[in-house]
C-alpha cells in the first residue's frame, strides 16, 4: 500500500527540534553503516588484488578437472561475485536507503528505523546475492570451456564483443529506461509501495533490488571482458552506474555509454575478421 508523506522539512518543523535531531542522527548511523560495508568490501577486494596472485586464485577456484571441482571452490568464487556486488552496488543504493530511513523516522517518531533500514537493504542484497550466485556459476562454465582464463579475463574476442555488443544495446532499450527510472526516483518508488513493519521494508528491499538488478546485469557482465578482478574496470563500472542514478542527464548518460560499449565490441568483432 502506498502512502504520500508530507515535506520531511515541514515535518521537521511541526514536531520540534526533537524530530530534526531524530532525523540527522539516523542520516549519520545509517550512512556510516553503509560507508563501512562498503568500504570494507573495497579493502577486501583491493587487498585480495594485492596480495594474491590472480592466476593462482582462478586456477584453484577454477581448475576444471574432476579433483578440483569441489563445492568449497564454487562457493568461494560465488562468495567473491557477491562482495563485488556489495561494493560496487551499495555506494549506487545509499540514497534510497537515506530516504526510507528518512520517511521511516517521519511516520513512527519514537521509533528508531533501524531494524527496518537493515531489512530494505537485506532484501536489496538478497536481489544481488542470487545474481553473484549465477554470475559465479557462469564463469565456471566458461572456464571449463577456455573463453576464461585462471586469471579471470575473457580469453575469445567472440566473447568479448558479445557481451559488448549486448550491454550496450541494452542501454538503449525502454526497459532499461523503465528500470534506470524506478532506480532514479526513490521518493516516488517509496511513495507508491511503502508497506510498513520490517516485513514490509524487506518486501520493499526486494521489489528495488528487482529493478536495480535488471538495470545492471549486463554492466556488470561486462567484468568478464577486462577481468573480474581488474580494480580499474569494477571502480570505472560502479562509477557508472552511480553516475546514471544520481546524473539529471542520466537517460543521455545510458545511451551515450551505450553507443561507447557496441562500438567497443564492434572493433573486438572486426580483430576476429582481420585475424581470419
Amino acid at each position: 500500500m502506498g502512502f504520500t508523506p508530507p515535506s520531511p522539512t515541514r515535518q521537521a518543523e511541526e514536531a520540534g527540534p526533537s524530530l530534526e535531531s531524530a532525523l540527522r542522527w539516523d542520516r549519520v548511523i545509517v550512512g556510516s553503516g553503509l560507508a563501512g560495508i562498503s568500504i570494507l568490501s573495497w579493502v577486501y577486494l583491493i587487498s585480495m588484488g594485492r596480495d594474491m596472485h590472480l592466476v593462482d586464485l582462478g586456477r584453484h577456484m577454477l581448475m576444471p578437472h574432476a579433483q578440483h571441482r569441489g563445492s568449497h571452490e564454487l562457493t568461494t568464487l560465488c562468495a567473491m561475485w557477491t562482495i563485488m556486488m556489495v561494493a560496487m552496488m551499495v555506494p549506487a543504493v545509499t540514497p534510497t536507503i537515506l530516504m526510507f530511513a528518512r520517511l521511516n523516522r517521519s511516520r513512527h517518531h519514537e521509533h528508531t528505523p533501524y531494524a527496518e533500514t537493515g531489512g530494505f537493504l537485506g532484501g536489496y542484497l538478497i536481489l544481488w546475492t542470487i545474481y553473484s550466485l549465477l554470475a559465479g556459476l557462469a564463469q565456471w562454465a566458461l572456464h571449463s570451456t577456455g573463453l576464461i582464463s585462471d586469471a579471470m579475463v575473457s580469453t575469445s574476442n567472440i566473447l568479448g564483443g558479445s557481451l559488448l555488443v549486448s550491454a550496450g544495446a541494452y542501454q538503449w532499450t525502454p526497459l532499461k529506461n523503465v528500470c534506470l527510472t524506478h532506480c532514479r526516483s526513490p521518493l516516488s518508488f517509496l511513495m507508491t509501495r511503502w508497506k510498513d513493519g520490517a516485513a514490509g521494508a524487506l518486501w520493499m528491499g526486494l521489489e528495488h533490488g528487482f529493478y536495480c538488478v535488471a538495470c545492471c546485469w549486463l554492466l556488470m557482465l561486462l567484468l568478464f571482458v577486462a577481468g573480474v578482478m581488474n580494480l580499474l574496470w569494477m571502480g570505472t563500472i560502479t562509477a557508472l552506474v552511480l553516475i546514471e542514478k544520481i546524473s539529471p542527464a542520466s537517460p543521455w548518460i545510458a545511451r551515450m555509454s551505450g553507443a561507447l560499449l557496441a562500438g567497443w565490441g564492434a572493433w573486438m568483432f572486426a580483430l576476429v575478421l582481420f585475424q581470419k
